[in-house]
């Protein structure tokens, strides 16, 4: 199963560690499955995005997903990718940029030739490079975002939507951040995804961030607020919550999460495992470590 990982810090720019498949301190060889795409994804002070990401398929060079990236950013999303669709490439490999933003997904959903249409209606088809479900999902989201006038809440629900209403999906789950706000669905409940809100604590109990999940690993030394959104817990905190499922979560710069529920409680098509091909339910499983 991918694995996502988004740290907001809020109006300040936070430095972070990242390790996307192993930290240094607990290497091993891993004998069951080796990642088909890492990257962590930044932005500059400028506000512009910086993606560092690279294919992975067992061919490959495993070295950048084991070694670490020193970064600084307001905003951070990090993916270790199995892949549902597409080749192990380096234009199928997440994050992807589209005006601005970066974006990051886990599940995988059926109907890409109904969406490739779709796309091509509304002009965002030539910001597809790749052969992935998951950038096309982008695709749609940043086409109905400029219809609602860059309105991101609004064009994320009309296109979740769309294809809830029209497509086989098994998970649409995903983090979109800018160097101000970070957005991040559950939906349906077919994979879990976590949020963590560490603001609001007296000084004296402010700690740096050591984090760690089955395939990425985090850690910053900067004291303050934040928020973190995984697919899993990656410490024993108490303040991890599973987000529930159709729940849409908007950070902005202020740090305070709001959330909402604009969709229906499943897609009108519900995939499971024994409905995708051998590729893609291999992908969707979860790995042990």
């Amino acid at each position: 199963m991918c694995r996502l990982f988004a740290l907001h810090a809020g109006r300040n720019r936070a430095k972070a560690t990242f390790w996307l498949l192993d930290a240094p301190d607990s290497l091993r060889e891993q004998s069951h499955r080796e990642p088909d795409g890492t990257g962590v994804g930044t932005f500059t002070p400028q506000g512009r995005p910086k993606v560092e990401k690279q294919a992975m398929a067992a061919w490959e060079d495993r070295a950048f997903a084991r070694e670490a990236r020193d970064l600084e950013s307001t905003t951070f999303l990090a993916h270790v990718r199995y892949a549902s669709t597409g080749a192990h490439t380096f234009v199928n490999t997440h994050p992807f940029e589209q005006a601005g933003r970066l974006f990051a997904h886990n599940g995988a959903f059926g109907g890409l030739e109904r969406l490739n249409q779709r796309l091509q209606d509304l002009g965002t088809a030539g910001l597809v490079h790749g052969e992935t479900d998951s950038e096309r999902l982008f695709a749609l989201i940043t086409a109905e975002t400029r219809i609602a006038d860059g309105d991101v809440g609004a064009g994320i629900t009309a296109a979740v939507s769309w294809i809830a209403d029209l497509l086989p999906v098994f998970s649409l789950n995903f983090i979109m951040a800018t160097a101000t706000d970070l957005w991040a669905l559950r939906y349906p409940e077919t994979h879990e995804l976590y949020v963590r809100e560490d603001h609001g604590a007296p000084a004296s109990e402010q700690r740096g961030l050591d984090a760690t999940s089955q395939r990425i690993t985090v850690r910053s030394p900067d004291l303050g607020d934040r928020v973190l959104v995984a697919t899993e817990r990656m410490d024993d905190d108490p303040r991890w919550r599973l987000m529930d499922p159709g729940e849409l979560l908007h950070v902005g710069p202020d740090l305070r999460p709001a959330s909402s529920r604009p969709f229906p409680g499943r897609p009108a098509i519900l995939l499971s495992l024994s409905d995708l091909d051998a590729k893609a339910a291999a992908s969707q499983r979860p790995h042990p470590a």
